[in-house]
């Protein structure tokens, strides 16, 4: 008699009690295997097993977090698709001053309680040095905050915004679309589903691609292959996506050099 395989899932949202509990409740469950989405996801599951395989996508630094040994042997029970390196984070920065050469200052949004970001604030902000912007970082927690935030920047003019993918950021990117546009700021983003959405532009990796690369790893693991086998992967394919509905209504001309080179044109 054939066992029908069965796929549970938790959504825990940025709440860092929802997401212990929900890894809890999963390892509970006794998996054969865990797919986890975002290092804050990752983190309980690392520190609460140390036998259950768990497969990642969207983490920044895996290494530097201790989350693997290292990328290509990572050991343990963990293994999965990483972001990028930190400095392409800064790419980011320069495609929102191309689009805006007027820009001086700008502020990235992230989420400070998780060490990558912090990374890629760092790496935006040595970049910004290097053509004259001045560069700040705040802490992306609440939607009040958010609010406040984005309203405060607005007041004085030359500024744009720089939204680092995390978990509070994901959940309130609507929010955060809505509330550039209304204060005519500039922002960029990391995944292109902000600009589907109604943000500027982006340029970073697919996450499709990540979810779809980890299905075979999480097979590969069910047919007996162990995690610490299967080399920890960067992503390699980046898009520039841009949204000329919002470049409109904010007063944006497109270089055409630029919009040659946008994976994702959103009219």
């Amino acid at each position: 008699m054939s066992i029908q395989p069965s796929i549970l899932y938790r959504w825990a949202g940025s709440d860092l009690d929802h997401i212990r509990r929900a890894a809890n409740e999963l390892l509970d469950l006794k998996p054969d295997a865990i797919f986890a989405q975002s290092g804050l996801t990752l983190e309980p599951l690392h520190q609460m097993t140390h036998t259950v395989p768990v497969v990642f996508v969207q983490v920044a630094d895996p290494v530097g977090s201790g989350f693997v040994a290292s990328m290509a042997n990572p050991g343990g029970n963990i293994t999965g698709f990483a972001l990028a390196e930190f400095a392409t984070a800064s790419k980011m920065l320069e495609v929102l001053k191309e689009l805006v050469p007027t820009i001086r200052r700008v502020v990235i949004i992230y989420n400070p309680i998780q060490a990558p970001q912090v990374g890629m604030w760092h790496a935006i902000e040595e970049a910004a040095r290097s053509i004259s912007v001045q560069a700040s970082a705040v802490n992306a927690v609440g939607a009040d905050n958010l609010k406040r935030i984005i309203e405060n920047f607005a007041r004085e003019p030359g500024g744009g915004v720089i939204v680092l993918p995390n978990p509070i950021t994901t959940a309130n990117r609507k929010l955060i679309i809505e509330l550039a546009a209304r204060h005519r700021v500039p922002a960029a983003y990391l995944y292109s589903y902000y600009v589907q959405e109604g943000g500027l532009v982006s340029y970073g990796s697919d996450p499709i691609v990540q979810y779809r690369q980890s299905a075979s790893y999480v097979d590969r693991i069910l047919k007996g292959t162990k995690p610490a086998d299967l080399p920890v992967q960067l992503a390699t394919d980046f898009k520039l996506a841009i949204n000329l509905k919002t470049a409109k209504a904010l007063g944006i001309t497109i270089p055409q050099a630029l919009l040659s080179t946008a994976g994702e044109v959103v009219e």
